[in-house]
């Protein structure tokens, strides 16, 4: 019988398979890549297994749509807060913080 740390790490990686295939299939179809996001997020809470922050930021809470800059999503700076502010099709947004670089100053 597996250990409880083999299958969190089985399931970690099979939610990122399908949060790729959901950027793969987000111009395409948008349902089905709205289906493979939905499963994502229902082996996470099943198997409470928490998602990376890295993986948050790669679909919408709000519609369950993968992101794609450019096709469904907007990215803005907020210099007074130090986020950046994603704005999804749906009218969803939410803000992520930002580090300022040497550039910036």
């Amino acid at each position: 019988m597996e250990s409880t740390g083999g299958v969190k790490g089985v399931v970690r990686e099979r939610i990122g398979i399908l949060l790729g295939f959901a950027e793969k299939e987000a111009k395409r179809n948008p349902a089905r890549s709205a289906r493979y996001v939905s499963l994502a997020r229902r082996l996470g809470t099943r198997f409470r297994v928490r998602l990376s922050p890295e993986s948050k930021r790669r679909f919408c809470k709000a519609c369950g749509t993968a992101w794609v800059h450019g096709f469904n999503v907007k990215a803005r700076l907020d210099p007074k807060t130090g986020k950046v502010v994603y704005s999804c099709a749906c009218g969803g947004k939410k803000g992520f913080p930002f580090k300022r670089g040497r550039a910036g100053r």
